[in-house]
């Protein structure tokens, strides 16, 4: 449940920092107008990356604790904690390039983005099937 919440809101405000729900008036809908508010939605995403990696953190812990490690995952569930791993790196490496003073050059900053981009459409890719196919995270 947390989960899904959290991937729901981080997708939608990653989404956000593209200017698109202005852009084809989803943000004229009553009660999204803040889709288009950038500072709001990137506030957001990071809050939501938070709690991803806390959740990230707690999973990682768990399954070290309870000794199985990561043997009792699926293969779907390696797949996903795979892709999640890359938008973490990915992700970390765009808050960095938004610090003061730190620059990439705009190749650079348009391969993070599209890697980025396509980690987050893989991980709504392979959460949608394994949700349908009732593919689960462990064995």
């Amino acid at each position: 449940m947390i989960y899904g919440l959290t991937l729901l809101f981080i997708t939608l405000s990653g989404f956000a920092q593209m200017p698109i729900f202005k852009r084809y008036y989803i943000a004229d809908i009553p009660g999204l107008g803040w889709l288009a508010k950038f500072y709001i939605t990137h506030s957001l995403h990071y809050i939501m990356a938070s709690v991803l990696l806390a959740l990230g953190g707690y999973a990682v812990t768990r399954l070290a604790v309870s000794g199985k490690g990561l043997s009792s995952l699926t293969f779907w569930g390696r797949a996903k904690g795979a892709i999640i791993l890359g938008l973490v790196i990915s992700g970390a490496i765009m808050v960095v390039r938004n610090l003061p003073g730190i620059h990439f050059s705009h190749m650079a900053i348009y391969v993070m983005n599209l890697t980025h981009l396509g980690l987050c459409m893989a991980l709504l890719a392979v959460s949608a099937f394994t949700l349908v196919a009732r593919k689960p995270w462990m064995h």
